[in-house]
């Protein structure tokens, strides 16, 4: 009697264990450059950022103004003043040339601060949506169709880094 009652007991966890071993995975798939495209979000971060680059071109234009008069009455000057204006003048020059390029660094820079913070609020609602239906779904893995990363991981799953290291041979 004891023994049918420990090999029913043995049956019962043998087989949860294989039940548990033979757990299924749910895989999805999902295009995010297209789901994050067709946001209506999107369009008004891109007309925002539109503007702040059509500001800082019209800056640009002006200082670059600024250089190419500068530089007209320098090269107008000839030969006929003395040395020390013409250094002067030629650091002026030079000086509006340093600001340019300064300009366009910083106006640079700043472009990318703004752009970063304008679709980042985007991204992250997508990435919410996107974690969410994981979740819902029960799925273990999300892959991105746009980009090869994996955009949901779910519990439970199977590390197989260490199988892979013995493939290969590392220790």
């Amino acid at each position: 009697m004891i023994k049918k009652i420990l090999f029913a007991a043995v049956c019962v966890c043998s087989l949860s264990m294989v039940a548990q071993a033979q757990q299924t995975f749910k895989f999805g798939t999902v295009n995010s450059q297209e789901l994050f495209m067709m946001m209506p979000e999107r369009e008004t971060a891109e007309q925002t950022l539109q503007d702040i680059n059509k500001k800082y071109e019209d800056e640009f234009v002006k200082i670059q103004e600024e250089f190419t008069k500068k530089y007209k009455e320098f090269m107008a000057l000839g030969d006929t003043i003395p040395e020390t204006i013409r250094a002067r003048r030629m650091q002026e020059v030079q000086d509006s040339q340093s600001r340019i390029e300064s300009f366009r660094e910083m106006a640079t820079q700043d472009i990318q601060k703004q752009q970063e913070a304008l679709f980042a609020p985007i991204q992250q609602k997508l990435m919410e949506a996107i974690k969410s239906v994981g979740a819902e779904g029960n799925y273990t893995y999300i892959f991105d169709l746009a980009y090869p990363v994996v955009l949901y991981h779910g519990a439970p799953s199977e590390d197989v880094t260490p199988l892979v290291k013995a493939k290969l041979g590392l220790k």
